[in-house]
């Protein structure tokens, strides 16, 4: 799906970020954030016919583009405002880039992040110097414990998208697309709150109004098409995608401003685009990522003919948790047809068991893993209910699969 920013609604004005301000954040975060890798992607380059590039914010420090929002907003505080501290909430990579910032230019940090939060995550924003208070089941409860931590103890609030410091520092990232890949020709680029797409067409379009920015998506946590429908941020209820990046219930105030004015599209991606982008960027790049900075990817793969080359595509992050990224691997795999889960049913007698992986091996199915039920109500006497777990070699494969067991007597259930 996609939405062009202006189609039919009054667009909103830009907010006061400009080129100069990008510029100066990028000599503030001169010796502190990676100028990250542009690297070369054959498969993408062959599916889309024309080059595309990967910019990896995945390698940035704290392993995501928002220490440098987050570097900048800090930096530019009063010495009477740092020195009353600062707070943020997230569910991770604000959080540790606001930890790490914080701690770079020596000022306290208080963090809120959800009680679900991911250990890893919670334990990579203490190292990065944070006091971290677990608070909340949603990310909602853990913003508003945040900011009522910040009016009661005169701590910075310090948002994760909706401020023109954050911004200018996220344009960073265009400012090292053009100097890496001058011949760029469109930019895809994940959106949550905005922060991060803003920040890039600020600093592009100032520079190179002929390239075009197109910001992507997850289906089921999509603000931004029903925002610029209606000419301003309007809330989703109940946003849900793997993709907790991009995950925001309603666009900020300052980026949509700029997104309005400054970006071509705004896509949308399922959850098996998401699942399978992330598959990719693993087998065929070598580059971890989460689901949101897997997002241009899986727009890419959507509508490979959508895009002009050359194409860079923003790796915004790369902080997935293990348990995680081995649910989402799985279910990429199987929406890639190399995964197949199938449960049958069959006579419970000695031999059964062999007889079934017999089939399995003669089509060349991998199994991972086979578990039995025996005791269900619904099964009669003599009938065992077999789950399978199979690697399998394609869509195709998995359709062979199923046929061989269905000719060999089993009845594959639903």
């Amino acid at each position: 799906m996609a939405v062009r920013p202006g189609d039919g609604a009054a667009v909103a004005a830009a907010s006061g970020v400009t080129l100069d301000d990008v510029r100066a954040a990028q000599k503030i975060l001169s010796g502190v954030s990676r100028v990250t890798a542009l690297e070369g992607s054959r498969f993408l380059t062959g599916l889309l016919g024309s080059p595309v590039h990967l910019k990896c914010e995945n390698l940035q420090r704290t392993g995501s583009f928002k220490v440098r929002g987050g570097y900048v907003r800090i930096a530019g505080l009063t010495p009477r405002e740092r020195a009353a501290g600062v707070v943020a909430a997230s569910a991770g990579n604000h959080a540790q880039g606001v930890a790490l910032a914080a701690s770079l230019l020596h000022v306290r940090s208080t963090v809120f992040m959800p009680v679900a939060a991911p250990l890893p995550k919670v334990a990579a924003t203490r190292e990065y110097g944070a006091e971290v208070r677990l608070h909340g089941q949603v990310v909602d409860e853990t913003l508003r414990a945040a900011q009522e931590y910040a009016r009661r103890t005169g701590a910075v609030f310090i948002h994760p998208f909706d401020h023109p410091d954050i911004i200018a520092g996220q344009g960073t990232v265009g400012l090292e697309i053009l100097e890496q890949c001058p011949e760029v020709r469109t930019i895809v680029v994940g959106i949550g709150g905005g922060g991060l797409a803003a920040g890039i067409a600020v600093a592009v379009k100032a520079l190179r109004p002929d390239v075009r920015i197109v910001g992507v998506q997850a289906e089921g946590a999509a603000a931004y098409p029903p925002s610029l429908a209606a000419g301003r941020p309007v809330s989703i209820e109940a946003p849900a995608t793997m993709a907790d990046g991009i995950k925001v219930g309603r666009p900020g105030e300052v980026p949509f401003a700029i997104i309005a004015e400054l970006l071509d599209e705004v896509r949308t991606v399922s959850e098996d685009a998401l699942s399978s982008a992330l598959l990719l960027c693993l087998e065929r790049a070598k580059l971890v990522v989460e689901p949101a900075g897997a997002s241009p990817v899986a727009a890419l793969l959507s509508d490979p003919g959508a895009y002009e080359g050359p194409v860079v595509a923003v790796l915004s992050g790369g902080n997935v948790d293990p348990l995680l990224l081995q649910r989402i691997l799985r279910h990429g795999m199987a929406a890639a047809g190399r995964y197949l889960s199938l449960t049958l049913r069959l006579t419970d007698r000695p031999g059964a068991l062999a007889t079934l992986l017999g089939v399995l091996t003669r089509v060349d199915a991998n199994v991972v893993d086979v578990s039995h039920v025996r005791t269900d109500p619904r099964l009669g006497l003599t009938e065992v209910e077999v789950e399978l777990h199979l690697e399998t070699k394609g869509p195709e494969h998995c359709a062979e699969v199923s046929a061989a067991l269905r000719e060999a007597g089993y009845i594959v259930m639903p």
